[in-house]
């Protein structure tokens, strides 16, 4: 239950505890020096406690004006945080801020962004890169763009990009001393691994394509790990060794030529590629603009993909 608080008694007692002074708290809420006064003696007299000792040139909160004194100031702190973000959202209509994972940012959005620049000028981009969705609910972005199970409580989650697993690595290492033609050559090559994953009981590492398609995976020279999947794309264009591929990280990369799938087993990966967005957002313009625009790009992707470049297997 929320009691019938004396609002204006209660601003000017925190003004006092702060300031430790009825004539600067009085300076800073533009009143009378005797009005603050009044304010804080009702509010004692409210609580049945004294809140201030009184001294000839300054004043402090006792024990229990202390406590009451911070509790205010931290009330009053959310309050003109929220009223802030409020006033932004409202000033910064043209500005739409997008939440998603930095590897998805450096290797699949930022190349794309000018084409939204050109369809729609009147709008500014504007990217936050990390993994929750906080910024979200505190409207402190407008939409993410998720990796995961589609599970997002409290929110409208909406299916992007379907994911798809396969080995992938530098067209250089078909030939050379150990050429990759089989599974069984990944024994002499290392095996680069994404660290990061959303915490899900099925992850897409190397062991999950390996038992989706039934084949049995020899131990790799060396295993070298990254916690980001821009790390892992970049690291296997250099030639460094093969990765499990992650579509649609890898599919320009595979179109252009600059990454090859050495063995033709594929499999759908257990996560997929979300935008989420509050629930009370989804008539918005500028979320409806951007949805419409990144779910064309996606869907031009895979058009674009075409036939990747797959080396077919020796006996």
């Amino acid at each position: 239950m929320i009691l019938n608080l004396p609002f204006a008694a209660l601003r000017a007692f925190e003004a006092v505890a702060r300031h430790g002074s009825f004539s600067d708290a009085a300076d800073e809420l533009g009143v009378g020096q005797s009005a603050v006064s009044q304010h804080v003696k009702s509010l004692e007299e409210w609580l049945g406690h004294d809140l201030i000792n009184r001294g000839a040139r300054r004043s402090f909160p006792t024990r229990d004006g202390a406590r009451l004194a911070l509790s205010i100031a931290e009330g009053l702190g959310q309050i003109s945080e929220v009223c802030e973000d409020i006033r932004d959202k409202r000033r910064d209509d043209t500005t739409i801020v997008i939440s998603c994972h930095p590897g998805f940012a450096f290797i699949w959005l930022f190349p794309r962004l000018l084409s939204f620049d050109q369809a729609h000028p009147e709008f500014a981009i504007s990217i936050t890169t990390d993994t929750g969705l906080r910024g979200v609910a505190r409207a402190e972005a407008d939409i993410a763009i998720r990796y995961g199970t589609g599970d997002f409580p409290g929110f409208t989650a909406m299916p992007l990009m379907r994911e798809t697993l396969s080995p992938v690595c530098s067209p250089k290492l078909l030939n050379g001393a150990h050429p990759l033609r089989t599974i069984s050559d990944l024994a002499f090559h290392t095996q680069i691994r994404d660290e990061f994953a959303p915490m899900t009981t099925e992850l897409p590492t190397w062991e999950y394509w390996a038992r989706e398609t039934g084949q049995s995976l020899p131990t790799p020279a060396r295993i070298r790990s990254f916690g980001q999947s821009n790390m892992v794309v970049q690291a296997t264009l250099q030639g460094d060794g093969v990765a499990m591929g992650r579509s649609p990280l890898v599919m320009d990369a595979l179109r252009d030529g600059r990454l090859v799938q050495p063995f033709p087993q594929t499999v759908p990966s257990p996560l997929h590629y979300w935008l989420v967005y509050p629930d009370d957002q989804r008539r918005a313009r500028k979320i409806a603009l951007f949805v419409d625009w990144i779910t064309t790009e996606a869907r031009n992707q895979v058009r674009d993909h075409g036939r990747t470049r797959t080396i077919p297997q020796s006996d």
